[in-house]
C-alpha cells in the first residue's frame, strides 16, 4: 500500500515551494517599489486626471455631439441632423467671410507683432545704460489682461471724450471715429501689437542663448553688423521665431478680442462689432449666444480646431530647410556608429 492511500490524500502533482533567498526577496521588493510609484503617481495626478476628463475630454466630446444635431442648448427637443451643420458652415457666406477676415488679420498681425518684438530684443540687448528699465518699460504692456487693454482701447479711441481724438483736436485735425469702418480695423491691429511685449521676451532670451564668439569671429573676418543679423544670429534664432509663428498664428485664428471693443460688448450687441472685425469666433458667440443655434456654432468649432490643426502642420511642413536647430531632433539622428562598425 503506497503512503498516499495510508494517509488518504490523493497522489498529485507535487506543488513546488516558493522561492526564498536573497534574489526572491530582491524580486519582491522591485515589485513591491513599483507598486509604490504606481500608487504615487495616481495619488499625485489623479486631481489632474479628473479634471482633465471632466473640464476638458466630456465637453469636447459633448461639443462634438451637438455639432451633429440642431440643439439650441435649452430645450430638449433637439434631434440628430448628420452633417447638416458642417455643410452649412461651407456653404454659408457669412462664415466664410468671417473665416477669411481671420485669416487676413492673422497674416497681417502675426508678422508685425514678430517683427516688432524681435526690433524691441535687438535694442534692448545692446549695452547701454538703464538697459533693465528699458526691457520692463517694453514688457509692462504685455502684462495688462486682453480684457482690461480692450476696454482701455475702446477709452482711448473713443469718439466724444478719447484721448485719440483730444490729441488731434489739440492739433487742430479733426476727431475720427475710431470704432467704426475704415479705422476699427486699425484699432484692432494696434490693440493685438501692444502685446508685443512678449515676443520680445521670448526673441531676447534666443538672442542671449547665442554664443558672443561667433559675433567676435565673424567681426574679425571682416562681417559688416548687417551681414552678421542676418547670416548668424537669424539662423541661430530661427527655431524662436518659428515657435513664435506656430503660437501667434494658433492664438490669431481664435481672435476674440473685437468684440470687448464693440459699443456693446453682450450677445445682443454683437451687431454692433465693426463689419471689417467681424471675425470667425464673433460669429461662434453669435450664433451661441445671440441666435441659440448650438450645434451649428459647435461645429463651426470643430471646423475651426481641423483648420487650427491643418495650418500647424503645413507651417511644420514648411519650416524644413529654413529652421536650424543647434541639436537634431531624437528620430532624425543616425545611428551612432562603433569601432569596427559600418
Amino acid at each position: 500500500m503506497s503512503t498516499s492511500q495510508l494517509t488518504g490524500r490523493a497522489a498529485g502533482p507535487r506543488v513546488p515551494s516558493p522561492p526564498s533567498g536573497p534574489a526572491a526577496r530582491s524580486a519582491r521588493g522591485r515589485r513591491s517599489l513599483r507598486a509604490r510609484r504606481a500608487r504615487d503617481f495616481y495619488l499625485f495626478a489623479g486631481p489632474w486626471m479628473l479634471g482633465f476628463l471632466a473640464l476638458t475630454v466630456y465637453p469636447l466630446g459633448y461639443a462634438l455631439w451637438l455639432s451633429f444635431t440642431n440643439s439650441d442648448g435649452l430645450s430638449d427637443n433637439s434631434r440628430f441632423v448628420g452633417l447638416d451643420n458642417y455643410r452649412e458652415v461651407f456653404t454659408n457666406p457669412e462664415t466664410i467671410s468671417s473665416l477669411a477676415r481671420t485669416g487676413l488679420f492673422t497674416l497681417i498681425t502675426v508678422p508685425l507683432t514678430i517683427l516688432a518684438g524681435l526690433i524691441m530684443a535687438v535694442l534692448v540687448n545692446q549695452p547701454i545704460k538703464a538697459r533693465g528699465l528699458f526691457r520692463t518699460l517694453l514688457y509692462l504692456p504685455a502684462v495688462v489682461p486682453p480684457v482690461g487693454a480692450a476696454l482701455t482701447f475702446k477709452l482711448i479711441f473713443d469718439r466724444d471724450s478719447g484721448a485719440a481724438n483730444g490729441a488731434l483736436d489739440s492739433l487742430g485735425v479733426n476727431g475720427v471715429t475710431w470704432l467704426v469702418d475704415p479705422y476699427a480695423r486699425y484699432v484692432l491691429i494696434m490693440l493685438t501689437m501692444w502685446g508685443a511685449g512678449n515676443v520680445m521676451i521670448i526673441s531676447l532670451a534666443g538672442l542671449q542663448d547665442i554664443p558672443k564668439e561667433v559675433h567676435e569671429a565673424a567681426r574679425v573676418d571682416g562681417a559688416s553688423p548687417w551681414q552678421s543679423f542676418t547670416r548668424i544670429t537669424l539662423p541661430l534664432l530661427s527655431p524662436v521665431l518659428f515657435f513664435q509663428v506656430i503660437t501667434g498664428v494658433i492664438a490669431a485664428l481664435q481672435s476674440f478680442a473685437p468684440l470687448l471693443i464693440a459699443l456693446d460688448p453682450t450677445p445682443a450687441g454683437v451687431g454692433n462689432v465693426p463689419e471689417s472685425n467681424y471675425f470667425f469666433m464673433i460669429n461662434v458667440f453669435a450664433e451661441y449666444f445671440a441666435n441659440g443655434r448650438y450645434g451649428y456654432a459647435s461645429a463651426m468649432l470643430w471646423v475651426l480646431f481641423v483648420i487650427i490643426m491643418a495650418v500647424t502642420l503645413l507651417l511644420f511642413k514648411l519650416s524644413k530647410g529654413a529652421v536650424f536647430y543647434s541639436v537634431e531632433p531624437e528620430q532624425a539622428k543616425n545611428k551612432p556608429r562603433t569601432i569596427g562598425g559600418k
